[in-house]
């Protein structure tokens, strides 16, 4: 039996845009018919013939969002507020957080729970998540996540990263470690600034590619270089995808070679993404915005995350992304409603996209079949009082109603069903 969704309105782009009726079957949306003629005294299968009926009563129809550069393993969301103590270099981010992690409040899996329900109840419906691997936490971080993330395996899609947080080379065993991290469930392996924190690229990519092939498992490299040593690096990140037939597999986080070169070094470094089947992700940083025009050119697919949350490298993340998509159109200096709308899109089938390693194909979000709302895409929505799209996200209304598979998983900013 199916269930039809009365009177919402799809992705709206203007106040009085005509609502319709949603019809979702087997988890999946089986058609959208004009409001009040989903079957409606036919018989059919829809508003009358549905073994339940949902009023949408005029709210708006939003795609499920995605955090998919997340770091559920440091985040101290709920926690008591601690004073930011590190200081400021990337290596101080990194032993700061090493120094004070196991001072939580909760153990890595019931915090990293925490943050996952917080994501969901505004609207998530996937998570990639890197968890820290070094020498100090061993697979401790990682099988906490791991974990957390099983025990919401039925309202959300997920995957994990092996992260090096503090390097390949210059940490003794990580390649070990990471080794066992993905014969132990993670789904992709990572890295760091292979050129400027390990100071090693062709050790640290070597290793990184090499346990990809040996495990048969996707690549998210973080990569903070930006410059002519973000370009090599990306240069040779490209080179080894193309060499291991890994295309779709690959994702640049941060990619900040992107707005650190002049632009016809920029369209070419977008070209070279194209060629090789390589997706980015971005947190939509105070400084460092992607070119989300030339990208779009390129059709490379772009995921949006929130990094961290509240965690031992800043106060700022709150697991509402919603607001992360606000700051993406914010940090963008963004205006006209098609580039906020276009923001909405990164956040949700963009980040989809980037976990299917699939590209954008010029598809509208409304018409997609298989990431966005179309018909026979996965009915993984939201819903919420707004005018438009834009609107939406710029009041971020905190009542939400989200669906997985057409099933309500969590309502008011909280997740339903007792699944932490």
């Amino acid at each position: 039996m199916a269930t039809t969704f009365t009177d919402v309105r799809l992705f709206p782009r203007c106040p009085d845009e005509a609502a319709v009726d949603v019809v979702v079957a087997d988890g999946r949306i089986a058609a959208i018919p004009p409001a009040g003629e989903a079957g409606a005294g036919t018989g059919e299968t829809g508003a009358a013939g549905s073994a339940e009926v949902v009023e949408g009563r005029g709210r708006v129809l939003l795609p499920g969002l995605g955090d998919v550069h997340a770091h559920l393993d440091s985040n101290r969301l709920g926690q008591t507020f601690r004073p930011h103590t590190a200081d400021g270099t990337l290596h101080g981010f990194i032993m700061n957080d090493r120094a004070n992690w196991r001072s939580g409040e909760r153990s890595v899996r019931d915090q990293a729970s925490f943050a996952i329900a917080a994501i969901i109840a505004s609207g998530g419906s996937r998570i990639r998540s890197h968890t820290q691997i070094d020498s100090d936490t061993g697979l401790e971080r990682f099988t906490g996540v791991r974990d957390a993330l099983a025990a919401h395996a039925d309202v959300l899609d997920s995957q994990i990263v092996a992260f090096p947080q503090a390097g390949i080379v210059r940490e003794k065993g990580v390649r070990d470690l990471l080794d066992a991290a993905l014969s132990e469930g993670a789904d992709l392996v990572g890295g760091l600034d292979p050129v400027q924190y390990d100071r090693d690229p062709k050790t640290h990519l070597d290793i990184v590619f090499a346990l990809a092939e040996k495990h048969g498992k996707g690549v998210d490299i973080h990569l903070h270089e930006g410059g002519t040593a973000g370009v090599f690096s990306f240069e040779e990140i490209a080179h080894r995808t193309q060499t291991l037939g890994l295309q779709g597999q690959v994702t640049i986080s941060h990619a900040f070679a992107l707005n650190t070169n002049p632009e016809p070094v920029v369209r070419r470094l977008a070209e070279i993404l194209a060629e090789a089947g390589i997706s980015v992700t971005t947190v939509a940083p105070q400084k460092g915005s992607l070119p989300q025009d030339i990208l779009g050119e390129q059709r490379v697919a772009i995921g949006l995350g929130e990094d961290g949350q509240r965690d031992y490298w800043s106060p700022y993340g709150d697991g509402d992304l919603l607001r992360r998509t606000w700051q993406l159109a914010f940090t963008n200096g963004f205006r006209r409603d098609e580039d906020i709308e276009h923001c909405l899109d990164i956040a949700s089938r963009g980040g989809a996209q980037v976990m299917a390693g699939t590209r954008p194909d010029g598809t509208a979000l409304t018409d997609d079949a298989v990431h966005g709302l179309g018909v026979g895409a996965p009915a993984d929505f939201l819903l919420l009082d707004a005018d438009t799209v834009t609107s939406a996200i710029m009041d971020c209304p905190l009542e939400r109603d989200v669906y997985k598979g057409g099933t309500l998983v969590a309502s008011g900013g909280e997740l339903l069903g007792g699944v932490r």
